[in-house]
């Protein structure tokens, strides 16, 4: 028998430096931890470092880190017209003559640190008046070339149809049917099983790849600063999710729903040797998962097969062969901060970037894990120094982890969809918790005084039996 795991446990180099200002003194700039980029400065310094010249650009490495974290300071919004601002006066962009010489080599960084922002972080682009920012500053250049302005019109082509695509978030994968929630047993005749839609392994685990990869895809980089910028002080270890943070939310309640689909699929047959079938069958899925890289269908398998009403099931998990679970368990186990998962992580990391396929790319982690990791990264250091300067060394091991997830979320999935899979995955009915208690004492009866008073009152309060 499985030992019971609680869902709640587990879960180019930069050109030469920008012009010095008075806010870049050596009493304010720490050593630097990019090419020209300061550990601790102001706001103010940080985002002059963001503004590019005609003879600098900033570290690519530096722009996703700063867009990242500044919006635990400042509004995106409102960085955009600071940046805008800085970038007319700095130029001399406001006057009626302009220097074309010196506008030609500073026009195409402009729109190349535009590209990036809009490409990396869209969503900082809903509002209209970040639109009118960016077409007045590059309205100011198009004089000296109606290259910038062309290219303008490509830029924001392609942000309006990015932001269409995240409008859709990750609900309209559902399609029109919803998932509904079992209280008890359904007949036969209604139920269907997923074994009856899949028997294959290697299959499902493919089709888990593919759902966890579009959802994946909704997840923007902000949202993993925006989920502990107002978080539940009572809640230690928790992220506040919101409107800005609900495609996160919706990974994690995927997250969820896959647990108690494996939960009830094993607890709905009425004779053990079948749940043992399926816990054997889940068993070889989440083996698949783990030799793809998908650790998070992975846990969720493995926590599922854990839930209290599975793991009761002593008749049933008799007739396991649990070798291989164990090993899966071991795998997953959360002594020593998931030492062993970690290491595994690493593997697959190292086996993407080696990678001679598109299959050997794919890392999908456990995302619960994922997201404490950031919590407690971001609460084990302070965002501004006893001198009042933002940790900016900080945020660039922020930027590391976050941007590692980045590159592995856009990895193409190269197995074949199968839409009957993936439809049931996400719209077969689960049991709810009561549910699954009750279905399980139904396929063995309860064994102690706490499982008997249990039954006793589930069958009362959802059956009206007393």
């Amino acid at each position: 028998m499985p030992k019971t795991l609680s869902a709640s446990n587990m879960v180019t180099p930069g050109s030469p430096g920008p012009p010095p200002t008075e806010s870049m003194d050596s009493k304010q700039v720490e050593k630097p931890v990019l090419d020209g980029a300061p550990s601790s400065a102001s706001l103010d310094t940080l985002i002059q470092h963001l503004v590019p010249t005609a003879d600098y650009y900033p570290e690519k490495a530096y722009i996703f880190t700063f867009l990242l974290s500044s919006r635990l300071f400042i509004e995106p919004q409102e960085l955009l017209a600071q940046v805008c601002h800085l970038c007319i006066e700095q130029q001399q962009l406001d006057k009626p003559v302009l220097d074309k010489a010196q506008v030609r080599k500073f026009g195409p960084k402009l729109l190349q640190l535009l590209a990036e922002w809009t490409e990396t972080f869209p969503r900082d682009f809903q509002e209209e008046s970040t639109i009118r920012h960016m077409k007045d500053v590059v309205g100011r250049i198009a004089s000296c070339d109606e290259a910038y302005r062309r290219r303008m019109h490509q830029l924001l082509q392609a942000l309006h149809q990015k932001l269409e695509a995240l409008g859709q978030g990750p609900d309209s994968l559902l399609g029109a049917d919803k998932p509904l929630s079992y209280k008890t047993k359904p007949s036969a005749s209604i139920h269907r099983e997923l074994l009856g839609v899949c028997c294959d392994p290697y299959m499902l685990a493919q089709q888990l790849t593919h759902v966890e990869l579009a959802r994946l895809r909704y997840i923007g980089p902000e949202e993993f600063v925006q989920a502990f910028v107002n978080k539940d002080p009572l809640a230690s270890t928790k992220p506040c999710f919101n409107d800005k943070t609900k495609n996160l939310e919706s990974y994690v309640k995927w997250f969820n729903r896959l647990c108690y689909l494996v939960a009830t699929e094993i607890c709905m047959p009425s004779k053990k040797k079948r749940r043992a079938q399926v816990i054997e069958f889940f068993v070889d899925v989440a083996r698949e998962c783990f030799n793809i890289g998908n650790f998070n269908s992975l846990m969720a398998i493995v926590s599922g097969m854990n839930m209290s009403p599975v793991s009761r099931l002593k008749k049933t998990w008799a007739k396991v062969k649990t070798a291989k679970f164990f090993i899966l368990e071991h795998q997953m186990d959360p002594t020593g901060n998931f030492c062993n998962y970690r290491t595994a992580l690493r593997g697959a990391a190292h086996r993407s970037l080696t990678a001679h396929s598109s299959r050997e790319k794919i890392v999908i982690p456990f995302f619960s894990l994922l997201i404490k990791d950031i919590y407690f990264l971001n609460e084990g250091c302070a965002n501004h120094l006893p001198n009042g300067h933002i940790n900016f060394e900080k945020f660039l091991e922020l930027a590391k982890q976050v941007g590692e997830f980045i590159t592995w979320k856009q990895v193409e999935c190269p197995f074949e969809q199968d839409p009957s899979i993936t439809q049931y995955l996400y719209t077969a009915p689960i049991f709810s918790e009561d549910g699954l208690y009750l279905a399980s004492y139904e396929s063995e009866s309860p064994e102690n005084h706490t499982e008997k008073e249990r039954w006793k009152s589930l069958r009362s309060s959802i059956l009206g039996k007393t």
